[in-house]
C-alpha cells in the first residue's frame, strides 16, 4: 500500500469505532440490538441479500422472506421453486439457490445449527471469504476479519492507497479485527464506509477516525481508491417465443445451474448472425421443448442488463402447429393461464414479456 496506520493506532481506531457505531447504527431488521444474542441465520440471509445489492432494496425483502421462511428448518424443507419465487426481483438469482442448497446442507449434517467453526462454514456452498467473515464475526464473535466495498474505500483512504490489493486490504482487516466485539468492529467499518465515507463526496467533518486518515492529511480522499477499469459489456440479441394455446402460454424451467437457473422463462435462443427474428423463435420453441410453432408477429422488445452480459429479448407472438412440450433444453414445462403467472418465479425480463402480452400497452417499444 502507498501508506499504512501506524500499528499503535490501531486499538485507538478500534475504540473511536466502536463508540462511534454504539452513537450512529442504523436501525435495520437483521442488526439485533445492543445486548441481544444475533440470530445467525438473520445474520446469513441478510449478508447473503446485501451481496451487490443496496440496504433500502433488501429490507422489504429480508422482512416478506422471514414471514415465509422464519427459520432455517423451514427453509431447508422448502422446494426450490418457493425460494425463487420470494427471491423474485432481487437479482443476481445463484444467491437465492447457493444459501438454500447450503441450509439444507446445514440441516442434514449439522442439526439445523449454522455451525461455529469458520472452517466448516466456508466449506458450505456460496459461502466465500467475506461470507464467512461477516458470520462468523457478527453471529459468533469470532475474530474473523471481512472485506467488502465499502471497507475497501475506507481502507484505500486511510493508507492513501489508489489501488489496494486483496492481499494488503485482508491484511489490514486481520490486523484490525482482534479485540472486543469483532463484530460490531467490522460492521463499524462498513457502516463508515456506507453513511459518511462516501465514494464521490466523503464527509470528513463527521468521521469519527478522521486523523488517522493519510488521505484526508493528503487531500486525496475524494481520489481515493482509483475507479476499476470497467471490461467490455457484451451483448446477446436473443429470440423469446411466446407461444399460446387454448388461451394459455407456455413456460420453460430454465435449468439449475444456468443462468437464472431455476427460474421460468418464455423459450427463447440467442440468434444467430443474420438470423430472422420470427425464426429464431420457432427455433426456440423447437430446440428448447420439442415443439413445432409458426411465429406470428413480434409483439416488442425488453432489454436488461446482467453483470456480464446486455441481453434484448425480442418477444415473438407464436401459435401451436404440432407436438408435444418434452424438456430438451430446460427441466420442466408447464402452460399458464394469464392469471397464474404470479405463481412462477419469473424474472424481471421475463415478466414484462408477460406484460407484452397480458397488458399490451406496457414496455411496448422498450427495445
Amino acid at each position: 500500500m502507498t501508506g499504512t496506520a501506524p500499528a499503535g493506532s490501531l486499538p485507538l481506531l478500534r475504540d473511536r469505532l466502536l463508540r462511534w457505531y454504539d452513537e450512529h447504527r442504523r436501525d435495520l431488521p437483521w442488526r439485533a440490538a445492543p445486548g441481544e444474542t444475533p440470530d445467525p441465520y438473520r445474520v446469513w440471509l441478510s449478508e447473503v441479500m446485501l451481496q451487490q445489492t443496496r440496504v433500502e432494496t433488501v429490507r422489504p425483502y429480508f422482512e416478506r422472506w422471514l414471514e415465509r421462511f422464519p427459520t432455517l428448518p423451514a427453509l431447508a424443507g422448502a422446494p426450490l421453486d418457493d425460494v425463487l419465487k420470494q427471491w423474485e426481483g432481487l437479482g443476481y438469482y445463484s444467491r437465492a439457490r447457493n444459501f438454500h442448497h447450503a441450509v439444507r446442507e446445514v440441516a442434514e449434517r449439522f442439526g439445523g445449527e449454522v455451525p461455529r467453526d469458520p472452517e466448516a462454514f466456508r466449506a458450505l456452498p456460496g459461502v466465500g471469504r467475506y461470507t464467512a467473515g461477516a458470520v462468523m464475526s457478527i453471529a459468533f464473535g469470532r475474530e474473523e476479519p471481512l472485506v467488502d466495498g465499502n471497507v475497501r474505500r475506507v481502507f484505500a483512504r486511510w493508507t492513501d492507497d489508489p489501488e489496494p490489493t486483496e492481499r494488503a486490504l485482508w491484511a489490514l482487516a486481520e490486523a484490525l479485527v482482534p479485540g472486543e466485539r469483532p463484530g460490531d468492529l467490522n460492521q463499524a467499518v462498513m457502516e463508515l464506509g456506507a453513511t459518511v465515507c462516501l465514494p464521490r463526496v466523503p464527509r470528513c467533518e463527521a468521521c469519527p477516525v478522521r486523523d488517522h486518515c493519510l488521505a484526508r492529511d493528503r487531500g486525496t480522499q475524494q481520489e481515493r481508491p482509483l475507479p476499476r477499469r470497467a471490461k467490455p459489456v457484451p451483448h446477446e440479441d436473443t429470440a423469446s417465443a411466446v407461444v399460446e394455446y387454448d388461451g394459455r402460454l407456455l413456460l420453460a424451467r430454465r435449468p439449475v445451474d444456468a443462468r437464472l437457473g431455476g427460474m421460468w422463462a418464455f423459450p427463447a435462443v440467442v440468434r444467430r448472425p443474420g438470423e430472422p427474428v420470427r425464426a429464431a423463435a420457432e427455433r426456440a420453441a423447437r430446440e428448447g421443448l420439442d415443439l413445432k410453432v409458426r411465429a406470428e408477429e413480434e409483439i416488442g422488445a425488453v432489454k436488461h442488463a446482467f453483470t456480464h452480459v446486455r441481453a434484448t429479448y425480442h418477444a415473438v407472438r407464436c401459435s401451436w402447429r404440432g407436438g408435444s412440450p418434452r424438456a430438451l433444453g430446460y427441466d420442466a414445462w408447464a402452460w399458464a393461464a394469464p392469471e397464474e403467472l404470479d405463481g412462477f418465479a419469473l424474472p424481471v425480463a421475463q415478466r414484462k414479456i408477460a406484460a407484452l402480452v397480458t397488458e399490451p400497452t406496457l414496455f411496448r417499444g422498450e427495445g
